[in-house]
């Protein structure tokens, strides 16, 4: 019998565990031959559940992360994290691994790449490290501090995590116009939020990317997800009462300074400005 996996069976950044149950309420509204395309598939999820909640339903999971890859991956993982155990044992749990067995450590990770070409740095990220870090290489992980937070146990096969799903790896705006033409599609919109970290996704994301998603929804029936950080809904809500304003920075020309803050964070300063070699009138 399939699982029905509530959360993702690998770590993934955004991943919609706790929206699992309140998404299955929402999909007993949709008829079970709904299409439903994901267009941020990320760490496919949604796409699991709804195939599990609808199984007559067409579902499409854009992979364009390769989360697959992760899966595929998770017997050498498991093995990994085997080894990591007995490296580190002895030292208490939570604590620093320091000297010779951080050595050991990382010279048992670089081991494991050598051999197959691919170690899952964001699975192994929070069995070395504290606060939500997760790394993507071996250059990056290596210069943080280790400690002992080894999963205790392997993580699940899930060989059926992605069964009766057909998975596509390629843009959202070239999957959207494949099936916005589809009465019975339903879109599943989860694009990465604004103002959180993006770097473990293959993407780069900044607010235009962002609001052009929001091109896609009307007309169309779709699940979305956001956040408060966004303020993307308030955005649209003050949109739809100034519909005739246009660009007000339209003809402005733009001064900036680069501003840094600290060793790992820095700004755009910038000043907009108009001026009568335009033709622009300037309120006075």
């Amino acid at each position: 019998m399939r699982k029905h996996y509530l959360s993702a069976p690998l770590p993934f950044v955004g991943q919609k565990r706790m929206f699992a149950r309140e998404f299955i309420n929402v999909l007993k509204q949709f008829p079970e031959d709904t299409v439903f395309v994901d267009l941020f598939g990320g760490s496919g999820l949604l796409s699991h559940i709804a195939k599990c909640q609808k199984p007559k339903a067409t579902v499409v999971y854009n992979d364009f992360d390769n989360y697959r890859k992760r899966l595929d991956a998770v017997p050498q993982t498991n093995e990994l994290l085997a080894d990591l155990r007995k490296i580190v044992s002895g030292i208490p749990r939570l604590k620093p691994i320091t000297g010779e067995k951080r050595d050991d450590v990382l010279e048992c990770i670089k081991g494991y790449e050598r051999r197959y070409g691919y170690v899952d740095y964001i699975t192994l990220s929070p069995s070395l490290l504290f606060s939500m870090k997760y790394k993507l290489c071996i250059e990056d992980i290596q210069k943080e501090t280790f400690y002992n937070k080894i999963r205790a146990t392997d993580y699940p096969l899930c060989t059926d995590y992605l069964d009766g799903i057909t998975v596509v790896s390629c843009d959202y705006r070239k999957l959207y116009r494949q099936y916005k033409d589809n009465p019975d599609v339903v879109f599943l919109v989860d694009p990465p939020y604004l103002s959180t970290d993006v770097g473990t996704y293959n993407m780069y994301w900044k607010m235009s990317d962002y609001l052009d998603v929001l091109s896609i929804l009307a007309g169309y029936r779709f699940v979305y997800f956001t956040s408060n950080k966004s303020s993307i809904l308030e955005l649209c809500e003050w949109l739809g009462r100034n519909r005739t304003l246009g660009n007000p920075f339209e003809h402005c020309k733009k001064v900036e300074f680069n501003t840094t803050m600290n060793y790992n964070s820095s700004y755009t300063d910038m000043m907009l400005y108009t001026n009568t070699e335009d033709g622009i009138r300037i309120a006075s």
